[in-house]
């Protein structure tokens, strides 16, 4: 299996390295912006090629991983789809865009490829999956950083981010807006949406919380299955702060899942 990374990040240098190790596995390229091909290549590590788009490519890869962002989808992901090339994402919210969702879908109907994000820093959305087949009533995603978390987001314009000493909420509304808001923060929130019901009527809240040590997750589900609560408190990457761990470990397990011949999921 041949494999191209989008990206060269955190994320995409840890995924990258535990899938090289699997068998039968090969990274052959990584796309970057213009002029990053060298350090791309570097953090990516192997033999791969550094490239700036995905034309040409359709015949010399079997899958892409998308870990470069939502700027990365909306530049590559159309190309990629398009030309009948299974596409595996980490920025699920992407899909707050209406014509962006839109548009991947389309595509992947004319071509019949497929688009697949992986869960990144939450977990029980198989739960959520098979719970929204019979039925949700409610679901909720409550996310808690410590305020540094939320520097450079929209928190900053609705809070006191260095003097805060207590929680804060900063954020009630719905997923569609919480990712339109929080791009660069708000993937889980549409993650959920998108296993749940939906952009719209997927509730969020987001609090800055000095008391926070890691970031904190929760899911609140309630339908026809009985009710559930998740909470997980993540990990970062050493080597970003801001990236989360499990992020990285999903990305590597989609591939995993991919070679299995038996699975769970």
């Amino acid at each position: 299996m041949k494999i191209a990374i989008i990206g060269y990040g955190a994320i995409a240098a840890y995924a990258a390295k535990k899938i090289s190790s699997l068998s039968g596995v090969e990274i052959s390229h990584v796309i970057c912006r213009a002029g990053r091909e060298v350090v791309a290549a570097d953090k990516i590590g192997g033999n791969c090629r550094a490239v700036t788009s995905f034309e040409g490519l359709a015949n010399e890869v079997d899958i892409v991983v998308e870990c470069g962002g939502h700027e990365a989808m909306k530049s590559h992901a159309l190309e990629i789809l398009k030309s009948g090339v299974n596409l595996i994402s980490v920025s699920a919210g992407v899909m707050a865009d209406d014509k962006v969702a839109e548009d991947l879908e389309r595509a992947c109907q004319v071509s019949g490829a497929r688009l697949r994000f992986v869960t990144g820093a939450v977990g029980a959305m198989d739960a959520l999956n098979a719970a929204r087949v019979g039925g949700l009533e409610e679901v909720t995603y409550i996310g808690r950083k410590k305020p540094a978390g939320w520097k450079g987001s929209h928190a900053e314009k609705t809070l006191d981010l260095e003097n805060l000493t207590e929680p804060a909420l900063h954020f009630k509304g719905n997923a569609q807006d919480a990712a339109r808001l929080y791009p660069k923060n708000a993937n889980v929130a549409a993650t959920i949406a998108m296993s749940g019901i939906g952009m719209r009527d997927t509730k969020v809240e987001l609090y800055a919380d000095p008391e926070a040590i890691r970031n904190i997750h929760e899911v609140r589900a309630k339908g026809a299955f009985g009710e559930f609560t998740f909470r997980i408190e993540g990990q970062s990457l050493p080597e970003n702060p801001k990236s989360s761990a499990l992020t990285a470990m999903s990305v590597a397990e989609a591939i995993e899942r991919e070679l299995r011949f038996i699975r769970t999921s």
